[in-house]
């Protein structure tokens, strides 16, 4: 078998920054964010959107608008 050439497979903090729930699994992202857990320093990634705040899988509907792109669509195309 060849070395190198599969991608770094560790373990990673991933977040969701609507709810705030994190859990933590293996993958290959990398991030330059770091916490301890158990010893050992893990990369965070975060995210805006997972099954624990997806309106799929919890039924219930949101607005994610970070950067006022839904207002500035009602004013444009809004009823008068």
């Amino acid at each position: 078998m060849k070395a190198d050439t599969h991608p770094d497979y560790h373990k990673v903090l991933f977040v969701d920054t609507a709810t705030g729930d994190e859990w933590v699994t293996r993958s290959t992202l990398k991030s330059k964010e770091t916490r301890e857990i158990d010893g050992e320093e893990i990369p965070v990634v975060k995210l805006e959107i997972s099954a624990y705040s997806h309106p799929l899988w919890t039924g219930k509907m949101r607005e994610m608008d970070s950067d006022g792109k839904i207002d500035r669509f009602r004013r444009r195309y809004g009823k008068k």
